[in-house]
Parts: C-alpha cells; sequence; structure tokens
C-alpha cells in the first residue's frame, strides 16, 4: 500500500524528492492511511495524522487531513467526498473530536466547506526590521540541527500555554527537525543559567527570514535570539507569524471539522457555563451527530426528539465556526 500512495503523491504533487522521502519514511503508516482502490491501483488517498489540541481546558484528539489526492483520471467523480466521508466514519470510531487540515489552494476552502469544514484557523504576520543591539553576556544562543528531549520538552510547555492550539508530539518534533534540515530552515534557543529560556524556528525566503514560532520567557531571550539570527544569516528583516492579532491583518489558514458534536459540546459547555443554547443540528455526513442539543449551566444534553422551545438550527460547518471562533484558535505553519 505505501508505494502505491507513494505514486500517486508523487503524480499528485510538487514536493521535492527529499521532502517526499521524508514524509513516507517518519510520518507516513499504512494505520492512518485511507485510500480507495479501483483493482489494483490507489485512485484516492489522504493520510489522518493525529495531533492533540488544547480546547477548553483540555486536550482533545484531533485528525489533521494530509495528503489528500486524487488520480487525474478519477477527478470530478465523487472519489474524495467519498473518501473524506469513509474517513470521517473512521475518525468517529477512534475517538477523535475534531478533523483539521490546510487546503493547498484557496478554492478548495468552498470544497471542504460541503464537507463540513469551517475556515477558522487563521494567522498574523509582524513585519520587523531588526535593530542594533547586543543582548546580556548572560544569554547563549545555539543552532540545533537533532532533535533534542530538553528542546522538544520546551516547545511543548510554551505551546500548551496557548488555550485552543494544535500541539505537537515528540514524533512530531522529530519531524520539524527533518523538515528544517531539508527546507533551508534553523532552529534557535536560547539559554539562560544553562536554561532554555527561549525557541525560535526560522525559514529563509528570498530576501527575508520568516520565523513560523519565537517562544521566549522573557525580553532577554526574545532579543538574544532575534540578535543571533540577525547576525548568522545577515538579513535585517523578517517577517514573524503569530496567532491572529486584532491589531494585524489575519489570513486564512486552515480549517477544522467537528466529529463527536457530543463530546465537543459538553466541553464547551463546561468551559462556558454561562453559555445557554437549545439547538438542532444536522451533519450530511455523520449522522449520529444529528439532533437536539441543550447546553445551560455547564452541561449539555443530547436529545434525538425536540424539545420545547425555540431551536437554533445549524449545520456541523457553522457550529465548528461558533465555538472554535470564540476560542481564536491556532494552527502552527509547522504542521507537515
Amino acid at each position: 500500500m505505501k508505494k502505491r500512495v507513494k505514486a500517486l503523491w508523487e503524480l499528485c504533487f510538487n514536493d521535492s524528492e527529499e521532502f517526499t522521502e521524508m514524509y513516507f519514511s517518519l510520518r507516513y503508516r499504512n494505520e492512518i492511511n485511507h485510500a480507495i482502490r479501483s483493482g489494483d491501483e490507489v485512485i484516492a488517498a489522504l493520510q489522518m495524522l493525529p495531533y492533540p489540541m488544547t480546547f477548553g481546558g483540555k486536550t482533545v484528539p484531533t485528525a489533521y487531513v494530509s495528503g489528500a489526492c486524487t488520480h487525474p483520471d478519477f477527478r470530478g467523480k465523487g472519489a474524495m467526498r467519498e473518501l473524506l466521508s469513509q474517513s470521517f466514519a473512521r475518525m468517529l470510531r477512534d475517538g477523535v473530536y475534531f478533523s483539521t487540515l490546510i487546503p493547498a489552494e484557496p478554492w478548495l476552502f468552498d470544497y471542504y466547506k460541503q464537507m463540513g469544514y469551517a475556515a477558522v484557523f487563521q494567522y498574523s504576520v509582524k513585519e520587523r526590521t531588526l535593530p542594533d543591539f547586543i543582548p546580556p553576556k548572560e544569554v547563549v544562543i545555539d543552532r540545533v540541527a537533532a532533535p533534542r528531549e530538553e528542546v522538544y520538552a520546551y516547545l511543548n510547555k510554551k505551546l500548551s500555554e496557548r488555550p485552543c492550539c494544535i500541539q505537537h508530539t515528540a514524533a512530531d518534533f522529530e519531524v520539524i527537525m527533518a523538515d528544517l534540515a531539508i527546507s533551508n530552515g534553523n532552529l534557535w534557543v536560547a539559554r539562560q543559567a544553562d536554561e532554555i529560556k527561549g525557541v525560535a524556528i526560522t525559514y529563509k525566503r528570498a530576501d527575508r527570514i520568516v520565523v513560523n514560532e519565537l517562544l521566549a520567557d522573557n525580553k532577554d531571550a526574545e532579543y538574544g535570539l532575534l540578535y543571533a539570527i540577525k547576525q548568522c544569516t545577515g538579513c535585517s528583516r523578517l517577517a514573524q507569524l503569530l496567532p491572529p492579532d486584532e491589531e494585524l491583518p489575519q489570513h486564512p489558514l486552515g480549517m477544522a471539522r467537528i466529529i463527536r458534536a457530543k463530546e465537543v459540546l459538553q466541553v464547551y459547555a463546561s468551559a462556558f457555563p454561562e453559555e445557554r443554547m437549545q439547538l438542532e443540528l444536522s451533519d450530511k455526513q455523520l449522522s449520529v451527530n444529528n439532533g437536539y442539543y441543550y447546553l445551560s449551566g455547564g452541561k449539555c444534553r443530547y436529545s434525538a426528539e425536540r424539545l420545547p422551545g425555540a431551536h437554533t438550527r445549524m449545520d456541523i460547518s457553522e457550529l465548528t465556526e461558533r465555538i472554535l471562533k470564540r476560542l481564536k484558535p491556532y494552527m502552527s505553519l509547522m504542521l507537515n
């Protein structure tokens, strides 16, 4: 199966040979792959990559749809719709709360919306011109070229502080490090008194440096990282990617879809006990989510039959957008 899926990937995508080899070596597994065949040929495939996500004070399981593609000879015939529907059912059985993805093309936002997804992940970009400054001597900056447990532990701690954010496992960190090695990227670590106080992940792009993540405990560590980046790259301009900021333009990035509505709404109700809602929910792909939901006092009750009172009608995409946009979710561009 792996060889057939890889061949389809190479036919559909323009990724470099290095990236494709890295993906199928470190990321791909038959257990997370889902495909449709015609005879012995794989005509459509996708991978459901497991990522935890902080949500409503809890950490819940999600499945990131990666490598979704259809053989050119079978496009426009419903193969991907069928594959996604089957994948949702599998995610449901596996206890997944949300499915997430990043559309490869702008027009795909509308396509995935028809499958229940909502465009909820955004990011802001802060353009910075690095000034000439010298950080305190006690701040020591290193470039890290291989996965280190202490670096992952720091990165994981800082990302976990974000209230609604896709997280990364130790295995994901290995993939990030492998991607940096083949994508003109670097991971920088700031230490004070031999303790990690900051991490930056950067990529060289044209005339500037793109900072995918900059996480620091204090300004000395942050400035130390920026100073080292400037000194080593010779670049004084950078674009720093940030969680959505109301004072900056926001750009669409990714989408999410609720898979298990009962569990998601219970977590949401617990996080917002003041919320009151009588909801009639419809889900074209997962009928188990259809029905009536009643939120009040931090609890969510479900009924297959309509109870008295006015109800707000929503489909699964609309519900996903309503509850996640309140939490301002963030999806790092470190995802692969």
